[in-house]
């Protein structure tokens, strides 16, 4: 299969895709807020300690208190904490310690690892009969790592099990294991590598590593534990010198995540259309992993990147509701806060023979898409998927059979029900940041909030898009952007930069005109020679 990472770095929004044979599989977003701060590290304080929910909450500088919950907080439970990373890899189970596209990778890791560990303590029986209010209190400062990002209305979820992610393995600090990635399957690699780790580590802290360690010389290995290492001692030092509420440590940008967990394990190339971005990125490479032989490439044609790999039009469409398959039938997505429904109906198709073997033509079709659909929107939590009714049972057999195949692509971890007597599959995915529909859009308010739109950052993102589009075939020498009031409320205030940067690259004014009967989507584009 040939992926490659395509990056569309403008100055005040990142975006990232990941191509599978030329199609969209996963989409990353970046605008500098506090949307996706998962794998940040802080020093916060516990405001609220809550014995009847077994959890905290934590002050660490947002306008949202975070989560702790009981099994997430540090004491000497290490042997215990590494017994359940241990049941919940062999499990198959999901564990809360994702962290967007870097912490997605160490929790695949941890699914995956082999673990060995090795009791130096006498800890808890069990974790769980800890109380919360004995391994806290209120006013208390502690070191926690986000692991998930907020969510609608819910706060980020922290832990105080620090995990920091390389090329070629992941550093646990607060547990004392080592793993091994179940994708190196060769008994002797295995056993070298494990060896190697054990001899070349000099202290008590956890290790896992990576499918990318397969084949590693000791001594690359060894200047890689020496980095993690380092990085925490100069998390800890500065968590010394500084109060609560405060950030210790920023994950990598998008752009450096895709490169380290994605392009040096699984993607041929990445293309990117910034020079800056391009500079970093190859500097990243020489100075983290100068033996990595990928191609990068500065992406310089005069279309948008994304419209050059067709990308825009397939991120339009993972935004609407109804999916039409290639037979003629269709998938519903609705999204609710608790859950995700997704309909599958057989539409405009009528088949060539039977009714039932219209029915899982349908079915098998959706199945492809519903799992497509699923990664690219990043849905997470319950999903409950309404098949078309079907009377046989061995049918029944291969839309399961299918759809448990093609969710082994998908690096979150999935969990699927057999089909219920009602036809209906229930099934979870592991969320931990905000689906596509959520980070584009809000809630509309023509409709009530029946519907979705997108977001005025958006369309001022949209806009700021169009016009350097625009810019390459001026005629005039001035731009006048018609919109809806609200959109140039934005462009005037909290987007302003957006314009100005523009008006500084183009050397030419823009005037932002709001025209109050617009929709809040509608927007105009016009060059005036005056």
């Amino acid at each position: 299969m040939l992926k490659e990472i395509v990056v569309n770095a403008a100055p005040h929004e990142t975006r990232v895709a990941v191509l599978e044979n030329g199609t969209i599989a996963e989409l990353f977003i970046e605008r500098g807020d506090e949307t996706n701060i998962t794998g940040n590290i802080y020093k916060g304080r516990v405001q609220r300690v809550l014995p009847g929910m077994q959890a905290a909450f934590v002050d660490i500088g947002l306008n949202q208190a975070a989560f702790l919950y009981v099994d997430d907080v540090l004491d000497n439970t290490s042997d215990e904490l590494a017994r359940r990373f241990e049941q919940e890899s062999e499990m198959g189970m999901e564990m809360d310690m994702d962290a967007g596209a870097s912490q997605d990778q160490v929790e695949q890791n941890l699914q995956e690892s082999e673990l060995i560990t090795s009791t130096n303590w006498e800890p808890c029986s069990s974790t769980h009969e800890c109380s919360i209010e004995d391994l806290i209190s209120e006013g208390q400062e502690i070191l926690v790592q986000v692991a998930k990002s907020p969510i609608g209305t819910k706060g980020p979820r922290v832990t105080t099990h620090i995990s920091l992610p390389g090329r070629f393995m992941v550093l646990m600090p607060t547990v004392d294991h080592i793993g091994i990635s179940k994708r190196i399957d060769n008994d002797r690699e295995r056993s070298r590598l494990r060896e190697m780790l054990i001899s070349i580590r000099d202290d008590k802290f956890g290790y896992i590593l990576r499918t990318a360690a397969e084949g590693i010389h000791k001594e690359r290995l060894a200047r890689e534990m020496a980095f993690l290492n380092k990085t925490w001692d100069d998390i800890q030092k500065k968590s010394r010198t500084v109060s609560a509420p405060s950030l210790i440590y920023r994950d990598l940008t998008v752009t450096f995540r895709a490169v380290r967990d994605i392009l040096t394990d699984e993607a041929d190339r990445l293309i990117i259309d910034s020079r800056k971005g391009y500079e970093n990125v190859l500097e990243f490479l020489e100075k983290l992993m100068p033996d990595l032989n990928v191609s990068v490439e500065l992406y310089t044609g005069t279309e948008p990147v994304f419209d050059a790999y067709n990308i825009e039009g397939d991120i339009a469409r993972a935004l609407k509701k109804k999916v039409w398959l290639k037979s003629g039938g269709y998938i519903i997505i609705e999204q609710t806060e608790a859950l995700v429904a997704i309909d599958v109906n057989t539409g405009r198709y009528v088949g060539k023979h039977n009714f039932e073997e219209t029915i899982l033509k349908t079915n098998l079709e959706a199945v492809k898409e519903i799992a497509y659909q699923i990664r690219l929107r990043n849905i997470g939590g319950i999903i409950i998927i309404d098949f078309i009714d079907m009377k046989k049972n061995h049918h029944k057999d291969k839309v399961m059979s299918q759809l448990t195949e093609v969710l082994k692509k998908d690096k979150s971890q999935t969990n699927v029900l057999p089909l219920s007597d009602l036809g209906l599959i229930q099934m979870t995915r592991k969320r931990v940041r905000k689906n596509l529909t959520r980070t584009l859009c809000e809630p509309c308010f023509y409709c009530g909030g029946d519907g979705m739109l997108l977001s005025g950052k958006s369309i001022c993102h949209k806009i700021y898009r169009e016009l350097i589009n625009e810019a390459t075939d001026i005629m005039g020498n001035r731009f006048t952007v018609k919109v809806h009031p609200l959109i140039a409320q934005l462009f005037h205030g909290e987007e302003k930069q957006l314009i100005e940067s523009l008006e500084k690259r183009f050397g030419t004014p823009i005037a932002i005109y709001p025209e109050p009967h617009y929709h809040m989507e509608e927007y105009h584009i016009f060059e005036s020679l005056s």
